[in-house]
């Protein structure tokens, strides 16, 4: 085959086509091009060698009608295997060949002969050029000037892999950036320690590609196995190992990570003992500051999963963004434990806050809720030496003849006979209690309730024993060492409250019935007409309070409620260029009220925007120039910078401080904050919500029942004796206090204060608008409730 009339092989013109392109696919088109011009009717492929993770042939640019069934071929298969063999020249005659050795290739033509021309610097194989002839083979000559071409061509090669193996390492170091971002924000997502320390080891799986993620935290003296994702029969979840022990131990000891292989002592010591097969393992600290919190392991159990430095490096940002994540579930943690406390504190307060026997038990069973995760708590009393249940929790009416109640009255009284506390659970099949007919009556009674856990505490004091306490649950685990601590507590006062209840003494009401009985005995002496006429006076206000209503109206003290702060805080670190409020200072949302220096900002603002421009104009210049590979480049690199350009506008936002409410401004003295250093989350001055005020009205407990959200108000206030001030209740307090000896509901009555006079702390007097009733019902409800509530008390009926 001559070389094609009027062609002549260019070593300039064909480097410098190779030069205008930086990646491998682009010049291996350049290659195959100038070659398919050098023969005459032959297809030309031109192939590259991928080192990742075996050598294979990787088809890059193809000419002529030839087509390649797959683009990536095994490195020793057919004739491009005995190119890699021999790295030289080679021609093959297709008589002298089998379909099998060319099966790469799909022609629809008859192929005469195949002519590979290898690429390749000093020893490293690169690719090479194949050629299929259709008609005439290629002639020496035209193989000498081809294996020149591939010179330079392998150049190119060397050029452009390494060019794409920078730019990948630059991806992927840009995609770790964004994977440790996408952590940190999954990791702060919750606060639940529960949910946060599976989310912390699946994550760091996904992220390492382990077989296993242990979290071990810090227990006393010693590393507790907490959490476990994957698999690692080395270690169980509960398993302790002290400072210096094992991996995770040294690790502990010395606060440094480490990345060991499957040749180190400790671990070859660890597959040894467990029969496990690791190898390679990665640890490091979880550090809060300076105190150590915990150690995260990582696990690889497959031999081409061997960890490194790089990954290393990864798995200590992401330990330190668990830490912080850790600190902060730890820091709400310690608010429930106090929140606990006070709910403690106020039922404790509603069990002893009356001597009415039927609401110390009501309060028994109901209001321990609020701390305790129980799903039903009972209270037996003895009564004429036999225990019985007088309430249960959520049941108002108590029935006797309910077979659940007979159940649990029966498992009581037996439990009464103990004279200790019982706690018996059941997991799956497993009852807790060591003795074999304890375990049956258990099984039974769980079977027939659905309870999986219960708990009996007995009811005694000094006196004698009162009666039995129990909490039930379908949550065998429902109780921990805080639950029974509170439990005890709530005993305590539970016994105390029933005994001065079973104290109380009624007082008699025969002075209440004397008064009564001379009055009906001078109506009865009266004449017949001024009976009449009392009787029809009394009948017609009788009428009168029945059927004409009037507005009722619910009382109580009021008192303004601290308003809504907003504390106006420094985005990111800096200096305060200037402040543009000062004290009194009224502000709305969005308001500007100081600057940040932000030339930095600025500056790579300017940067971004400027390269950007710049790649846009080379996208257009490449289209004009119809290279759609530059301008595809130069597209995605102007995407890029774009982001950058969005990220250095939001960072230069940042630096100016706003105010996120209606409000003033209450901290004196701002001029002064102007060029003070700032950190990050340090606050920079206080904006009070003014626009809008809340009234806690302190409702009797008898009248809560009356109120509605959404109800008018009327408000006065003692600061402005001559102004009423009108609202709607927005809130009523699920929960009540205590104000001046009294049981209250608080009712949250909303107020528009536009020019902010009303103040925080200002005390006065409010009325809610309960509705129309009829007026006896409105006149005489106090009364009556007073009446009847004595009544039930001394008869109890």
């Amino acid at each position: 085959m001559a070389i094609e009339p009027g062609f002549s092989f260019s070593v300039a013109e064909f480097s410098a086509a190779l030069l205008a392109e930086r990646e491998i696919l682009p010049r291996a088109r350049i290659t195959a091009g100038y070659v398919a011009q050098l023969v005459d009717g032959a297809a030309v492929l031109v192939f590259a060698v991928e080192d990742e993770p075996e050598p294979a042939w990787s088809l890059k640019a193809t000419v002529g009608e030839v087509a390649v069934d797959q683009t990536v071929i095994p490195f020793d298969t057919g004739t491009l295997g005995e190119v890699a063999a021999n790295r030289t020249v080679l021609q093959f005659s297709a008589r002298e060949l089998s379909r099998e050795d060319y099966a790469h290739l799909d022609v629809r033509q008859t192929v005469t002969s195949l002519s590979y021309v290898p690429i390749a610097v000093e020893e490293r194989l690169l690719g090479c050029i194949e050629i299929v002839s259709f008609g005439e083979a290629v002639t020496e000559a035209t193989l000498e000037t081809i294996a020149e071409m591939a010179e330079y061509a392998a150049i190119g090669f060397a050029s452009a892999m390494g060019y794409e193996l920078e730019r990948h390492a630059s991806l992927s170091s840009v995609m770790r950036l964004t994977q440790l971002y996408d952590i940190e924000k999954v990791f702060n997502s919750t606060l639940e320690m529960a949910r946060l320390l599976p989310v912390i080891c699946s994550k760091v799986q996904d992220l390492t590609r382990a077989a296993a993620v242990n979290l071990w935290m810090v227990d006393k003296d010693d590393l507790l196995l907490v959490q476990q994702a994957g698999e690692d029969r080395s270690v169980h979840v509960g398993d302790h190992q002290g400072a210096g022990d094992g991996i995770a131990g040294r690790v502990a000891e010395s606060g440094e990570p480490v990345v060991l292989q499957a040749d180190d002592p400790v671990v070859l010591e660890r597959n040894a003992r467990h029969g496990s097969e690791i190898a390679s393992v990665m640890a490091a600290p979880l550090l809060d500051g300076e105190s150590l919190v915990g150690v995260l392991e990582v696990v690889g159990q497959e031999e081409n999963r061997i960890f490194d430095e790089d990954e290393l490096f990864t798995l200590t940002e992401v330990a330190g963004s668990a830490a912080q994540a850790l600190h902060n579930s730890s820091l709400l943690q310690a608010e429930r434990k106090i929140e606990v406390l006070q709910t403690l504190v106020r039922v404790s307060q509603e069990i002893t806050s009356t001597l009415n026997q039927e609401r110390v038990l009501q309060a028994i069973v109901n209001q321990p809720q609020l701390v305790i995760p129980y799903e039903r708590a009972a209270i037996a009393l003895e009564q004429r030496q036999r225990l019985t249940i007088r309430a249960v929790s959520g049941v108002a009416q108590l029935n006797d003849s309910d077979p659940n109640v007979a159940r649990l009255q029966t498992l009581l009284r037996w439990a009464s006979g103990l004279d200790q506390d019982v706690y018996v659970t059941q997991h799956e099949d497993e009852i807790s209690d060591p003795r074999p007919e304890t375990r049956e009556k258990f099984r039974r009674y769980f079977e027939e309730s659905g309870s999986r856990g219960l708990y009996a505490v007995p009811l005694a004091d000094e006196e004698g024993r009162l009666g039995m306490l129990s909490f039930e649950s379908s949550d065998p685990d429902f109780l921990n060492d805080l639950h029974f601590e509170i439990i005890k507590v709530l005993t305590s006062q539970a016994t105390l409250a029933l005994r001065n209840a079973s104290l109380y003494k009624e007082v008699p009401f025969i002075g209440v019935l004397e008064p009564l009985i001379e009055k009906k005995r001078r109506f009865m002496a009266a004449d017949k007409r001024r009976r009449g006429l009392i009787l029809g006076a009394s009948a017609a206000a009788l009428l009168f309070l029945i059927l004409v209503p009037i507005p009722m109206r619910i009382a109580g003290d009021a008192q303004v409620a601290a308003s809504q702060t907003q504390y106006v805080r420094a985005n990111a670190d800096g200096v305060v260029q200037q402040v543009l409020v000062r004290e009194g200072d009224q502000v709305s949302p969005g308001t500007i009220l100081a600057e940040m220096e932000d030339w930095g900002e600025r500056s790579t603002l300017a940067g971004a925007q400027a390269k950007y421009k710049i790649a846009i104009a080379e996208m257009n210049r490449a289209l004009v120039n119809n290279d759609a590979t530059l301008a595809g480049r130069r597209q995605l690199e102007a995407n890029y910078l774009s982001g950058e350009s969005d990220r250095a506008l939001e960072q230069l936002s940042r630096r100016t401080l706003r105010s996120d409410i209606t409000g003033t401004v209450v901290t004196p003295h701002l001029e002064n904050v102007v060029g003070k250093k700032l950190e990050a989350g340090d606050a920079v001055m206080e904006v009070v919500n003014t626009g809008e005020v809340t009234v806690d009205l302190a409702i009797a407990e008898r009248d809560v029942v009356l109120l509605k959200t959404g109800a008018p108000a009327n408000i006065k206030l003692e600061g402005f004796p001559t102004q009423i001030f009108h609202g709607t209740v927005g809130i009523i307090s699920p929960a009540s206090g205590v104000a001046a000896d009294h049981r209250v509901f608080f009712a949250r009555v909303r107020l528009a204060n536009p020019d902010g006079k009303i103040k925080t702390g200002m005390q006065g007097y409010g009325k809610i608008y309960a509705g129309l009733h009829p007026a006896g019902y409105v006149l005489f409800r106090d009364v009556a409730l007073w009446v009847w509530s004595k009544a039930w008390n001394w008869f109890g009926w």
